[in-house]
C-alpha cells in the first residue's frame, strides 16, 4: 500500500516537472515577440517529421508546417497549385503533367554547401516518389502510388506521372503530406534520422524536437508563397508545441491562455465548455472563440464476419444493432450536439454519394422483434455480443449496451489501448470494434475501398472481410467514370449494398470544432481537419 502511495507521490511529482519544463520554455522568448508564436498542445505524441511516415492526424499537422507537394488544399478542399504552378491531363486521363515553380528553396542547411539551400527541380520529386515506393524504405504512404505506373522528371521544371488506369481521384492524393518534396542529400545523410532532422520547403522551420516534451518550428524567411497583397507568408514568428498527455491540464492551460487553441471536444471538459445544445457557454464567451463544421470523418462499430459467433454471423442481430439505439439522443447527452447522427450509410456528410435515406432509424420494437427471431431460429436463449472500444469511446458503447439489452441482446464492453485494438482489428482477433474511417483524400472511393474483398485485412482495410462480387464489379466500373454525377450514383449504390447487410454501424459524421483564444485570427477550419498556420495572426 506505501509503494502504490510513494508512485503516486512520484508520478505526480514528474508530471508537475514536465509542466514547469514545458511552461517556462514556452516564454524563453523575447516578450516583445509573444505575439507572433503559435502555442498549442498535442496530447498525443507526434512520431515522426518525415512526411513519407506522416499517418496519423498529429504526424501530418506538423508535416503540413514544413513540407510542400505539387498541390494542395484550401479551406474549402479546392486543389490549388503548390509547388506546380499549373498542370494538364491527357485525354485519356493517364498522363499527368505539372509545371514547376522556380522560385521554390529548400530550408537552408550546410550540406547544400555555399549557399546553405538550393532550388527544388522536379528530379527532386522523381527522387521523392521513388523513396515513398522503395520497399526498403517501408514508408505507409506508398500506397497513394499504387495506381501510378511510371514518373519522369522532364526537365528541371516539368515532372510527368503516367498512370496504369484512369483514376479520377488522383490529383486529391497528390495533395496528401505523403507526396511532400524532400532533398536526396539531406535524406540520404540522416537516413533513418530524418525523422528527427527534418529538411522541408515549408512555411516554418524545424528548430527544437525535445520529444514528449516540446517542438519548436520558426519562420522560414525564404518561403514562396504570398498573400492576395503580396506579402510574404508565414505572418507567425515561431509555433511551440507541447506534449501534455492529460486533456484536462490541456483544457486547464487553455483557460489560463498559455495555449492558443483547442482541437475537439474531450468528456473531461465538455459540459464546463459548451451548452446540452452544444453552445458556447456565458462565461467564456468573451474569452474565446468556437469555430465548427463538417469534418470527413465516419464513426462506427464494425462487425468481423468470419468470425465463430453465431451473433456477429447473423444479420437479424446486425440490423437490430442498428435499429436498437437512439442517434439523435446520444449525440445530444454525449457529444452535446456535436457531430451528426449516422442514418445515412459509410459515406459521410459532404462528400458526393452520401445519402441520407440508405441508413437504419430508431426504431426499438423491430429491433426487439429481429432479435426475438433470432433466438427463435437459432435456439439461443440469451444472445451476447462482446463489443471492444478504447476508453475515449467507453461512454458511447455503454450507451449503446443499456439501449440493446432493453430489447433482449447483452454486449459486454471491453476496453482495450488504441494501438492494442488497431492490431487486434487488423488481424480479426475481435468480433465487434469501435473505430472511425477520416478521409485521405476527396473522393468517396476513399470510403468504398474498405469493402472491396481484394483490401481484406491484414493486407488491407476491409476488418469486416465482407466480400460480394456485385459491390466489387462497381468498385472496378467507378475508376473508369469521370462523370461526378454518375460516378456519385455508382458510390451511392455501393454503399447501401454494404448496409443492406448491416455489417457496420455507423454512429456518427463528425464534426470539426476549435476553440482559440480571441486575439488568434486566420485559423481557419477545413472538412479534413488539417491544421494551416500560414494566415494565423496573433494580435
Amino acid at each position: 500500500m506505501l509503494n502504490i502511495k510513494t508512485n503516486r507521490i512520484l508520478h505526480f511529482i514528474s508530471f508537475c516537472c514536465i509542466l514547469f519544463v514545458t511552461f517556462s520554455c514556452s516564454n524563453d522568448q523575447n516578450p516583445d515577440k509573444d505575439k507572433l508564436v503559435f502555442r498549442f498542445n498535442q496530447h498525443s505524441n507526434i512520431n515522426t517529421l518525415d512526411p513519407a511516415f506522416s499517418r496519423t492526424l498529429q504526424d501530418t499537422w506538423a508535416c503540413n508546417q514544413l513540407f510542400n507537394g505539387l498541390v494542395q488544399l484550401d479551406s474549402k478542399l479546392n486543389i490549388l497549385p503548390s509547388i506546380a504552378k499549373s498542370w494538364q491531363i491527357s485525354e485519356d486521363g493517364q498522363i499527368y503533367t505539372f509545371n514547376l515553380r522556380n522560385d521554390v528553396y529548400f530550408h537552408k542547411h550546410e550540406l547544400f554547401g555555399k549557399d546553405s539551400t538550393r532550388t527544388v527541380v522536379a528530379k527532386d520529386f522523381e527522387y521523392s516518389f521513388n523513396r515513398l515506393r522503395d520497399e526498403s524504405v517501408a514508408a505507409p504512404g506508398s500506397w497513394v502510388l499504387n495506381k501510378v505506373d511510371r514518373f519522369e522528371a522532364v526537365n528541371d521544371t516539368i515532372f510527368q506521372i503516367t498512370l496504369k488506369q484512369p483514376f479520377p481521384a488522383f490529383i486529391g492524393l497528390l495533395t496528401m503530406k505523403y507526396c511532400s518534396v524532400v532533398p536526396k542529400e539531406i535524406v540520404e545523410h540522416y537516413g533513418s534520422e530524418f525523422r528527427s532532422k527534418p529538411i522541408g520547403t515549408g512555411p516554418f522551420k524545424f528548430k527544437r524536437w525535445e520529444e514528449n516534451i516540446k517542438l519548436i518550428f520558426r519562420k522560414n524567411n525564404l518561403y514562396f508563397e504570398t498573400d492576395s497583397t503580396g506579402t510574404s507568408l508565414p505572418y507567425l514568428e515561431s509555433i511551440a508545441i507541447t506534449f501534455l498527455p492529460d486533456k484536462q491540464s490541456e483544457f486547464l492551460q487553455f483557460v489560463q491562455g498559455n495555449i492558443d487553441f483547442l482541437n475537439s471536444l474531450d468528456a473531461s471538459y465538455k459540459d464546463e465548455l459548451l451548452t446540452a445544445d452544444g453552445k458556447l457557454r456565458e462565461q467564456y464567451a468573451s474569452t474565446i472563440n468556437m469555430t465548427r463544421g463538417p469534418y470527413l470523418n465516419t464513426e462506427y462499430l464494425g462487425f468481423y464476419l468470419d468470425s465463430d459467433t453465431p451473433e456477429i454471423q447473423s444479420e437479424l442481430i446486425r440490423k437490430a444493432i442498428n435499429y436498437g439505439f437512439d442517434r439523435e439522443k446520444m449525440m445530444t447527452y454525449l457529444r452535446n450536439g456535436i457531430g451528426n447522427p449516422a442514418h445515412g450509410g459509410f459515406i459521410p456528410i459532404g462528400l458526393p454519394g452520401h445519402d441520407e435515406s440508405i441508413g437504419f432509424t430508431y426504431q426499438p420494437e423491430k429491433s426487439k422483434q429481429l432479435i426475438d427471431q433470432f433466438k427463435k431460429e437459432s435456439g439461443i436463449k440469451n444472445p451476447e455480443i462482446t463489443l471492444t472500444t478504447t476508453n475515449n469511446y467507453l461512454s458511447f458503447c455503454e450507451f449503446i449496451q443499456r439501449e440493446l439489452e432493453k430489447n433482449g441482446l447483452k454486449i459486454n464492453v471491453d476496453v482495450m489501448p488504441e494501438a492494442t485494438l488497431r492490431t487486434a482489428r487488423s488481424n480479426g482477433k475481435v468480433d465487434m470494434f469501435r473505430s472511425s474511417w477520416i478521409a485521405d483524400y476527396l473522393d468517396a472511393e476513399n470510403y468504398l475501398s474498405i469493402f472491396y474483398s481484394k483490401n481484406f485485412a491484414p493486407n488491407g482495410s476491409n476488418y469486416f472481410h465482407y466480400k460480394n462480387e456485385v459491390f466489387d464489379s462497381l468498385y472496378d466500373k467507378a475508376f473508369t467514370i469521370t462523370d461526378i454525377e454518375k460516378r456519385k450514383h455508382l458510390y451511392t449504390t455501393m454503399d447501401s449494398l454494404a448496409m443492406q447487410k448491416a455489417i457496420m454501424v455507423p454512429l456518427y459524421y463528425d464534426e470539426v470544432i476549435r476553440f482559440t483564444q480571441k486575439n488568434i485570427k486566420g485559423l481557419e477550419i477545413n472538412p479534413i481537419n488539417l491544421l494551416d498556420l500560414r494566415r494565423v495572426t496573433k494580435n
